[in-house]
């Protein structure tokens, strides 16, 4: 499988890169942290390591690290707005279960 961008969410990040002045693209990741066990971590990138899985979607590379894949193998990041609240919005086939808050989940 792969990580995919929707086409919103590669413009989106090509705008925050363009502003930046500099980066290859948008790592994933996750860390442990929340009341269901983990949490996605998203930063912009310079560099890529040696052992780094990198997906292109819409013309962005995004940036995994083997140990996240396991967590958001066919995951597809979106972008939206609701209301006035917009961000990052995480699609992944993996999750089973999500914190009342929605800032963390399990697999």
């Amino acid at each position: 499988m792969a990580i995919t961008l929707t086409e919103t969410a590669a413009e989106r990040v090509q705008k925050f890169l363009a502003n930046r002045g500099k980066g290859v693209g948008l790592r994933l990741g996750v860390k442990t942290t929340g009341c269901s066990g983990m949490a996605y971590v998203l930063e912009f990138v310079d560099s890529v390591e040696a052992d780094d899985e990198v997906f292109e979607s819409h013309g962005v590379k995004v940036i995994i690290n083997p140990k996240s894949l396991v967590y958001l193998d066919g995951t597809e990041l979106d972008y939206g707005k609701e209301g006035l609240n917009e961000g990052f919005k995480f699609n992944n086939p993996n999750v089973k279960d999500t914190c009342g808050c929605g800032e963390s989940f399990n697999v």
